[in-house]
C-alpha cells in the first residue's frame, strides 16, 4: 500500500541564528502552501513584476526563508511553474491520448477553457503565455526556460498530428506542423483574448468555431 503523501514543513526563518529568535521553536510553513502563494502571485503579475516583497508577503514568510527553500526568484518561478504545468495543464496528456485529431482539438480547447475560465479567484490567461510575453532582457534564462516548455510540448503535439495524418484523419497534403501550429495559435489566441477582459460566452464562441472549421476528423 503507497505511503500518504504528507506536507513538507519549513521552519521560517530557519537560517538566522538561535539566539534572536527567543525562545521556543521556530515557526513553521507548509513549503507546498508557500508555492501555492507564490503562483498565484507570478501568475497575477508576470515574472518581472512580481517583486520578493510581492511573494513573500502572499508567501507569508521572509526572504531568508525564501532563499532557504526555494533557491532565488528564478528558481522559484521555476518550481511555480511545474506545479502549474501539473495542475492546470493535466488534460493536455488526456487530450493527446485522444483517438482521433478531432478528439484531440476538442479536449485541448475544452481544457484550456475551462482554465480560462476557472475559479474567480484564479487570474485569467495562461501562465506560459503571459510570461513569454511580458519577460524583457534581464530575464532571459526564464524566457529560455519557456521556449525549451514551449518547444517541447510542441514537438509532441507535432507527433500526434503526424500519426492523424498517417491515420487518415485529414486531407491529402496536410503537414503535421502547420497543422500544429494553426492550433497553438487558436491556444494562445484564447489566453491572450482571456487575459485582455474577455467573457466567457466569447472564448466559448471561440472554441465552437475553431472545432466546426477544424480540418480532421
Amino acid at each position: 500500500m503507497d505511503k500518504p503523501v504528507t506536507a513538507t514543513y519549513i521552519p521560517l526563518d530557519m537560517n538566522i541564528p538561535e539566539r534572536h529568535l527567543g525562545k521556543g521553536r521556530p515557526r513553521e510553513f507548509c513549503v507546498d502552501q508557500a508555492l501555492t502563494a507564490a503562483l498565484g502571485v507570478f501568475w497575477t503579475k508576470g515574472y518581472e513584476g512580481s517583486s520578493l516583497s510581492d511573494l513573500t508577503e502572499a508567501m507569508g514568510i521572509t526572504r531568508p526563508s525564501l532563499y532557504a527553500a526555494f533557491g532565488n526568484k528564478e528558481e522559484l518561478f521555476r518550481k511555480a511553474l511545474d506545479l502549474y504545468e501539473r495542475e492546470k495543464l493535466a488534460y493536455v496528456s488526456e487530450a493527446l491520448a485522444a483517438p482521433t485529431s478531432r478528439g484531440v482539438v476538442e479536449r485541448l480547447l475544452t481544457g484550456a477553457l475551462e482554465n480560462l475560465g476557472g475559479s474567480e479567484c484564479e487570474p485569467r490567461g495562461c501562465l506560459r503565455v503571459i510570461t513569454s510575453m511580458t519577460c524583457g532582457a534581464e530575464a532571459a534564462s526564464v524566457r529560455e526556460d519557456l521556449h525549451a516548455r514551449r518547444a517541447s510540448s510542441q514537438a509532441a503535439l507535432v507527433a500526434r498530428m503526424a500519426k492523424a495524418v498517417a491515420d487518415g484523419d485529414f486531407p491529402a497534403g496536410t503537414d503535421p506542423e502547420s497543422i500544429t501550429n494553426y492550433l497553438l495559435a487558436i491556444l494562445q489566441g484564447l489566453s491572450v483574448q482571456a487575459n485582455s477582459g474577455a467573457s466567457h460566452e466569447q472564448l466559448e464562441d471561440v472554441v465552437r468555431t475553431s472545432l466546426a472549421v477544424w480540418p480532421g476528423r
